[in-house]
């Protein structure tokens, strides 16, 4: 079975960074898988994309070194096996509020003795080598994501899971459901009681000896969540760079011409 590095960055101590891919497309996946990321995780939860999509741009990110990573929609084990069969060396799981929810998730992820996962690599007995029934146990990640103030009462619970390897935190969920709509949802918390959790997740997870991962806005900010203990960081998404590129060169522009400006988002004819 193909080896990627991750797990050895992880251990050597070195920092990762991770891309994020919500619009369902190869061509972008081909596109990002080439910049350099040492992983990048497709969205199925909230991205535009279903199976279909994810299948085509696993296959156009695998000519790269990157490390394909799904986030699955739930804690359901079809979509989690079928996400596996189709390529994924790990799986990042929304909403994991206990540590029986832990297991279960990790129970999807293993093949007997050491889980539940049904056999039947379609695709994946290709494109990661042989012996794959055999090795997959030991290659493919199981992430967590801790997200609600249930999850944080169970956070040391959850970390401690057997066959777990790490909890991956969303800090736009995570403040809604610590703060209950208080604070609104967004990357690169400032609030100290929102640094706070963070740096107590991150702190749980070394506790057990498993990885932290943080989805963040910024390379800046990622830079400190490494320096708080974090293995593996996020930097913005597809969607987000995409509109942010496209937004800066049209403001430009406006500059630059003294053209009128259309307002972001606005409809009408051409």
């Amino acid at each position: 079975m193909i080896k990627y590095r991750l797990k050895q960055l992880w251990a050597d101590g070195k920092p990762t960074i991770n891309g994020w891919l919500s619009i369902g497309n190869s061509f972008t996946a081909e596109i990002m898988a080439a910049q350099g990321y040492d992983c990048i995780g497709v969205d199925l939860q909230h991205g535009a994309l279903d199976y279909s999509g994810l299948l085509l741009m696993l296959q156009a990110m695998r000519a790269s070194a990157t490390v394909p990573l799904v986030r699955v929609p739930w804690l359901e084990p079809g979509i989690i096996m079928k996400v596996l069969d189709a390529g994924a060396y790990g799986v990042i799981c929304p909403m994991v509020n206990t540590a029986e929810q832990a297991a279960e998730f990790v129970s999807y992820v293993r093949y007997p003795p050491l889980g539940s996962r049904s056999f039947g690599p379609t695709r994946v007995n290709f494109a990661a080598g042989a012996n794959y029934a055999s090795e997959s146990n030991g290659e493919i990640l199981a992430f967590a994501m801790v997200e609600t103030a249930e999850a944080m009462d169970n956070l040391d619970a959850i970390a401690s899971t057997p066959g777990l390897d790490g909890i991956y935190v969303g800090p736009a969920d995570l403040t809604l459901g610590m703060t209950q709509g208080r604070l609104p949802p967004a990357f690169d918390r400032e609030e100290p009681e929102m640094i706070e959790a963070i740096q107590h997740i991150v702190a749980a997870c070394k506790k057990a000896g498993i990885a932290a991962g943080l989805h963040c806005g910024t390379p800046a900010y990622a830079a400190r969540a490494i320096g708080w203990g974090y293995n593996m960081t996020t930097v913005s998404n597809d969607v987000r760079m995409l509109a942010g590129a496209a937004e800066a060169n049209v403001k430009k522009f406006r500059e630059l011409t003294g053209g009128s400006s259309v307002s972001a988002g606005s409809k009408g004819g051409y």
